[in-house]
């Protein structure tokens, strides 16, 4: 059991936990944290995507109604409450990131711990607590991982660092003893799962994968809370440990490493563009060299943008990133990201609608952006998600901007205010009637005695 002794560490911080433990500016960015993750699946609501398959699975989930439908103002199954918050939650692409670990926590932890706190008739202040275990559990299963090597064997971590986030909130709300929080990440990590393989041909499932690790993590904890036992060793047995299995470049010291002293929840990405965050650099550098060489699109004779190794397998290398034909696909393309803010000014969701991404002056310029790969962005990455995009005139001007972090980042981040008007702009889309009650019911969760209907 030595070796495992790390994943009982985390147990144990998860269980001795306590509000006054948390430095206030923990506790403060996780409010912020509920607020941009129950806005973003609000706007994600009325997506017909989302609105279809809800229609097809709700009728399997009959139980009584006892947690919140975000953005319906009703109640649903528990199951059902869960999966299609976290669905909803990643539909926009607008969640929230972990830079180092490259998970979308929000996403996955808050609709579950929700969920869960709704139906033990938690109060505001025990759900930070538990949201806040599960950033810390969700962020360090990642770093655990390896973030580059995980990825470049086709997982996607949000997924697979996703049900032990779950299965951490919901076991400190459950109250699990150290033994059964043990049971209940050995249980979340043989359910790990998700890959890349939507990229090929622009598949979008990607959705799936948060919504199935919020609800796999959820019922490990309610199964290690009836006593079915998951295995201590999930992370690094020999025959059958999740980070040999999928990783190169483990390290399983990552997960206690700084508990109580760095927290994760104060690492977050805020996402200021509807589309991976990997698009993010260039659309930031796009909007720059817009504002100041003011060259026609006409007068373009070409673009490079030297990215992350990552950033290009994901968003610039595939045909439907190259060329995209879909908004889902849009979505992880740098080429139509990049041309629609050197185009517009901007990028918003409008610019994913169907019929958006067949505008010609779009497509053209589209055409003229190739991405690279490029070792010195390498090397930075996962702290720094930057590139470098050279435009290149038909008259032999040459424009350059490098930017080492976008917009949102830890290192070059969103106010307070932006955040807030940011989750307005989600209920807006989302058609919600009653944004500013709403708004101030998440800031305010602390000090509520119950969970508030949204």
């Amino acid at each position: 059991m030595g070796r495992m002794r790390e994943l009982r560490t985390l147990a144990q911080f998860i269980c001795n936990l306590q509000a006054e433990d948390i430095p206030q500016e923990v506790a403060e960015a996780a409010v912020l944290r509920v607020l941009d993750t129950v806005s973003v699946a609000v706007g994600g609501a009325g997506s017909d995507l989302i609105e279809r398959v809800e229609e097809e699975l709700i009728p399997l989930h009959t139980n009584e109604p006892t947690a919140s439908l975000w953005g319906r103002n009703q109640k649903s199954a528990l199951s059902s409450a869960i999966f299609f918050n976290a669905m909803r939650g990643h539909y926009l692409e607008l969640d929230d990131v972990h830079t180092g670990s490259k998970t979308h926590i929000g996403t996955v932890v808050i609709p579950a711990a929700w969920g869960l706190a709704e139906k033990l008739d938690r109060t505001g202040a025990e759900l930070i607590v538990a949201i806040i275990c599960g950033y810390e559990t969700m962020a360090r299963i990642g770093l655990s991982l390896g973030t580059v090597s995980h990825r470049q064997k086709g997982w996607h971590v949000t997924g697979t660092a996703g049900t032990f986030g779950a299965a951490a909130a919901c076991g400190k709300l459950l109250g699990l003893s150290e033994e059964k929080m043990v049971w209940a990440l050995g249980l979340a990590g043989t359910q790990s799962s998700g890959l890349w393989a939507f990229l090929q041909d622009g598949a979008n499932c990607k959705v799936l994968h948060p919504a199935r690790a919020a609800l796999n993590g959820c019922e490990a904890a309610l199964m290690a809370h009836s006593g079915m036992s998951g295995p201590e060793s999930i992370l690094t047995a020999k025959d059958g440990g999740l980070l040999a299995a999928m990783s190169d470049e483990y390290d399983v010291h990552r997960l206690t490493d700084g508990l109580g002293q760095w927290w994760a929840t104060l690492q977050m990405d805020v996402k200021p563009y509807p589309c991976c965050r990997s698009t993010h650099c260039a659309i930031d550098a796009a909007l720059a060299l817009r504002s100041t060489c003011s060259v026609s699109p006409d007068h373009i004779a070409r673009i490079l943008v030297e990215t992350y190794d990552i950033g290009y397998k994901q968003c610039g290398m595939s045909k439907g990133s190259i060329s995209p034909t879909t908004a889902a696909e849009a979505k992880f393309s740098t080429p139509y990201t990049a041309a629609v803010a050197l185009l517009k000014g901007s990028v918003s969701l409008k610019d994913f609608q169907s019929g958006a991404i067949n505008e010609p002056e779009l497509r053209n310029l589209m055409g003229k952006i190739t991405v690279v790969s490029d070792k010195a962005f390498s090397e930075k990455y996962p702290e720094h998600w930057g590139c470098r995009m050279t435009i290149e005139t038909l008259t032999g001007e040459v424009f350059q901007k490098e930017i080492i972090d976008a917009a949102g980042s830890i290192w070059a981040p969103l106010t307070r205010s932006q955040q807030i008007e940011k989750a307005g702009t989600m209920f807006s889309f989302g058609g919600y009637a009653s944004a500013d009650t709403a708004i101030l019911d998440l800031l305010n969760l602390p000090r509520l005695d119950h969970i508030p209907v949204i």
